[in-house]
């Protein structure tokens, strides 16, 4: 079963990293999902300030703003998308993820399959 793991940094760094890790535990954990074959896409996200958000109203006018300026104080920094048996095993592979160290957090989501 496939499972998104969205990669949500709490804080950045001047540098626009997440907090409480190096790039170094990025490159340590991509090798670890590649070499256990569970790796089906992931990416790193530009920074914020790049974003654009598209709403359309009920008479379809379509209004762009810069950036997704939510109350959140997290920021959504990019994803892995794993296949792995169960979420007991995708749960497992979120907690190793440097993301979700300090004040980061992993959101694990199943992938919907609509063939099935």
């Amino acid at each position: 079963m496939k499972y998104m793991l969205l990669i949500n940094a709490g804080a950045v760094d001047e540098n626009g990293g997440a907090e409480g890790c190096a790039p170094e535990d990025w490159m340590v954990y991509d090798k670890e999902v590649r070499e256990a074959g569970i790796l089906v896409s992931g990416e790193s996200l530009a920074d914020l300030v790049t974003a654009t958000t598209v709403r359309v109203s009920p008479d379809g006018e379509r209004t762009v703003t810069d950036g997704p300026f939510a109350e959140s104080r997290e920021v959504l920094g990019g994803f892995y998308v794993l296949d792995v048996p169960n979420l007991d095993v995708a749960l497992d592979w979120a907690a190793r993820c440097p993301g979700a160290r300090g004040s980061g957090s992993i959101v694990v989501r199943p992938i919907a399959d609509f063939d099935a």
